[in-house]
């Protein structure tokens, strides 16, 4: 705790450190103020208690920051440009020319994020257009004219890709990644909704219950935080290198290979994927067909959030895309190349593949560990839910995971500024 206060300290006697934190906030500030300026022609009455008596969109209302529940110009959130973000991340694999564009370096990473956000647009145009299918066969909005159709849909769109282009800049002149500040930053906006309706719904009775999920909510915290931290230290030793009368190397050093290499970024992929089948049934549901309606009550039960179908799903999700980021963002060979080009070596391991072999092998057991873990905090709140009958606190681990995640890195991010900012101090000619 006092190294927390003391990192908060010393970012605001910085300068430019506390320009960056006053920066990231002030687009926090913009983001809430753009959340409560509604769309035109919305019953915002039927909508909330739509959205109290679905599950699904309870827990999508809570990823926006209470935009959708609202209604408002940047309601459909990020989850357009997360799930363009997963489409070309699978494309990588692939496509070669995007695998090659993605070892570029920072060069490459730009053109990916292009690509990614010129996708997005199509995505958000295809949410916003099912968003308002959705809302008319509720009778929550009415049938719209083409010219306040299309009016509709760029509303919507532009909501979006203006949220894109602030997490952007929180990533380029701000603290940490901008993107996943924005997501924490909506879920903590909804906290306080979540903690009025449970205290007003409180009972006698459920109070014991509501104290124990406190304790239960307590518990995964700290549990996100060891596991988020842990790491497995593998020894890697240098051999000395003698080159005239200078001897380099003969060190002993570790490679930390953390147990949660990926992350936040796997549950957020996953609550993508897991609410796209209550989008399509909606959707379906819609269009007044018969055998559309048949199918689109076959997806509701398969999918409820309660049923075995839809936990075993959310879970296999979050360790699928677990194993699959950390691939993208860990390459074992490159890692056995460079200990080789060094000189260095693992005691017991040859180098070259026999080394790359073996990290592969440990990060696969590692990453099985941290997977499951992220799995289970995703799937248990549903049936603490169950246990406790208390509702309202549905979003539990998934958002706690996404912010506690979110809060750890950005410290390490400001961390990271305060190192760089001495190293630049002692440089400095006197």
């Amino acid at each position: 705790m006092n190294s927390v206060i003391s990192v908060l300290k010393n970012s605001f006697k910085s300068p430019e450190i506390r320009k960056k934190i006053l920066f990231t906030l002030s687009i926090f500030l913009v983001v809430r103020i753009f959340a409560h300026i509604p769309v035109a022609g919305v019953n915002l009455v039927a909508l909330k208690n739509l959205f109290d008596s679905n599950q699904l969109l309870s827990l999508l209302n809570i990823f926006s920051g209470g935009t959708l529940a609202n209604f408002s110009i940047i309601g459909l959130g990020l989850n357009p440009y997360i799930n363009a973000s997963i489409i070309i991340q699978l494309l990588t694999m692939v496509f070669p020319k995007l695998e090659a564009l993605q070892k570029e370096g920072d060069a490459g990473r730009r053109k990916i994020n292009q690509y990614t956000r010129i996708l997005c647009i199509p995505l958000s145009i295809l949410q916003s257009i099912g968003m308002y299918a959705l809302l008319r066969s509720q009778g929550i909005i009415g049938t719209l004219s083409p010219l306040s159709f299309i009016s509709f849909v760029a509303i919507m769109t532009a909501g979006t890709i203006f949220l894109v282009w602030l997490g952007e800049l929180i990533t380029e002149r701000g603290i940490g990644n901008g993107i996943s500040l924005l997501i924490a930053a909506g879920i903590l906006g909804g906290i306080p909704v979540l903690i009025g309706q449970t205290v007003t719904t409180a009972t006698a009775e459920t109070s014991a219950n509501i104290l124990m999920l406190i304790a239960f909510g307590l518990a995964v915290v700290v549990g996100i935080i060891i596991v988020n931290e842990a790491t497995r230290q593998i020894t890697v030793f240098y051999a000395k290198r003698v080159r005239g009368n200078k001897t380099s190397g003969g060190q002993t050093t570790h490679l930390p290979l953390r147990l949660n290499q990926a992350g936040v970024i796997p549950i957020i992929f996953a609550v993508s994927i897991v609410l796209l089948p209550s989008l399509i049934s909606n959707v379906m549901r819609a269009a007044n067909q018969p055998s559309l309606s048949q199918i689109s009550q076959n997806i509701d039960i398969w999918f409820d959030p309660n049923g075995a179908l839809y936990n075993i799903m959310y879970f296999l999700l979050v360790l699928g895309f677990t194993y699959f980021y950390t691939a993208v963002i860990f390459n074992p060979k490159k890692i056995a190349d460079d200990i080789q080009k060094y000189g260095g070596f693992i005691p017991g391991i040859r180098p070259g593949k026999p080394t790359a072999k073996y990290l592969n092998y440990i990060l696969t057991r590692i990453t099985l560990v941290g997977g499951s873990f992220l799995g289970l905090i995703a799937i248990m709140p549903t049936f603490a839910s169950q246990l406790t009958g208390v509702q309202t606190l549905f979003i539990g681990g998934t958002g706690i995971l996404i912010v506690v995640t979110v809060v750890l890195e950005t410290f390490k991010a400001i961390e990271a500024n305060l190192v760089m900012r001495n190293y630049e101090s002692f440089l400095q000619p006197k």
